[in-house]
């Protein structure tokens, strides 16, 4: 019973910092993401060890939670009216910003004597982003306009990019070391991101016309957990990409519901609770003296990442024709990552042994940093995105 109440009292304790936190962000310009994530590295293993072990092992379960929670919504902002309005934006500005940033990355680091294979999976590593940090950013900030619009949109899809990036690079990479595996890569991609499409169609269409309708356009918060929880609960069952299941079941509810007024209003009710446990235990299991072991090569590879962002999104906007005040926030809004990254990162070290341990380090150690500031730049950017609209607006 006593491991119990401590365990309760944590989680309460957890609760109150996270509204310490968001106080804070309302009174100041930092975004409560980077708040909860200080916290995290204050109260962890890093910090103070305060969180029971108990706490912490709920991080596996807590994140699936939150995450898919912010793909649903991420997939309700792909409705056919921003898509109609922004899709050639959100379409344009995402591969333009996976392609720089594999190519300057990948280039910059091979340039620096890093062996070729490891700088094109570093490269690959580099086009994650963390969704979840992003669209708090956005929600916190309450503004609507076409550049947060365009940046849902592209926030919602740009994963699936990356994956697909990830995915060629390794057989590449696989054909150049000579391990024979590359085509058990490709198809293990192939499944992951056409089966995870398929599980959402098939969670997302009956979803469309059966939720809603016992309260008046809305689906009861019931309804909500249980598409949340069923979809994340299949994917990880068959081994598929619950954000990119949750993204197109999200995109299909929103779209095909005519009954719906607000589809995923619960959904954004129960949320925050799940993120505060979700940033403070990812906080918490930060290790930022890994900062130490990535070296001139990892300053290198978070640098190029950097630029490769403001380049990437700055040419994305251009060809996409958006305002020439919009284009250079783009790449910034976008450089928060986290555990997809690592994750991609943990299949790599499985692929590439020789490397793995490197890239795992150096990987882990940007990734405190762009966890850090990436929020912070996100903010700033739907700042100065705001400033610009007025300004187009004003000439």
């Amino acid at each position: 019973m006593t491991d119990f109440a401590t365990g309760l009292i944590a989680l309460g304790a957890l609760f109150l910092l996270g509204l310490v936190a968001d106080q804070a962000g309302r009174r100041t310009r930092l975004p409560r993401v980077t708040l909860l994530l200080a916290c995290g590295l204050a109260v962890g293993q890093a910090g103070f060890d305060l969180i029971p072990a108990e706490i912490t092992a709920l991080y596996p379960m807590v994140s699936v939670i939150a995450l898919s929670m912010v793909a649903f919504l991420l997939g309700g902002a792909l409705s056919l009216q921003t898509l109609r309005a922004h899709g050639t934006a959100i379409l344009l500005i995402s591969l333009s910003v996976v392609v720089v940033t594999l190519g300057m990355v990948s280039l910059g680091l091979w340039a620096m004597g890093l062996p070729l294979a490891a700088a094109l999976v570093l490269g690959a590593i580099a086009t994650a982003t963390d969704p979840a940090s992003t669209y708090d950013v956005l929600r916190e900030t309450g503004a609507d306009n076409s550049f947060t619009r365009t940046l849902k949109g592209i926030v919602a899809i740009d994963d699936a990019w990356g994956l697909v990036a990830f995915s060629l690079v390794m057989v590449i990479v696989l054909a150049l070391t000579g391990s024979g595996e590359d085509g058990q890569v490709l198809g293990t991609a192939v499944y992951e991101i056409f089966g995870s499409v398929a599980l959402g169609v098939a969670v997302g269409v009956p979803a469309a016309y059966l939720t809603g309708r016992l309260s008046d356009g809305e689906p009861l918060r019931i309804e909500a957990l249980g598409l949340v929880f069923f979809t994340a609960g299949l994917s990880i069952w068959l081994g598929l990409s619950y954000l990119i299941s949750g993204m197109t079941a999200g995109a299909l509810i929103v779209n095909l519901a005519r009954h719906h007024t607000k589809a995923f209003h619960e959904i954004e009710y129960i949320q925050w609770p799940f993120m505060v446990i979700f940033f403070i235990l990812a906080g918490a299991t930060l290790d930022p003296s890994m900062l130490l072991a990535i070296g001139p090569m990892g300053a290198a590879y978070v640098l190029l990442r950097l630029i490769a962002r403001l380049v990437g999104g700055w040419i994305g906007g251009a060809l996409a024709g958006v305002s020439p005040r919009q284009r250079p926030w783009f790449g910034p809004a976008m450089l928060p990552q986290a555990g997809v990254a690592i994750g991609i990162a943990l299949l790599a070290a499985e692929h590439l042994p020789e490397f793995g341990s490197y890239i795992l380090a150096l990987t882990i150690g940007a990734t405190v940093i762009f966890e850090l500031i990436g929020p912070l730049a996100t903010g700033f950017a739907v700042r100065k995105s705001i400033d610009a609209e007025g300004g187009d607006r004003a000439r």
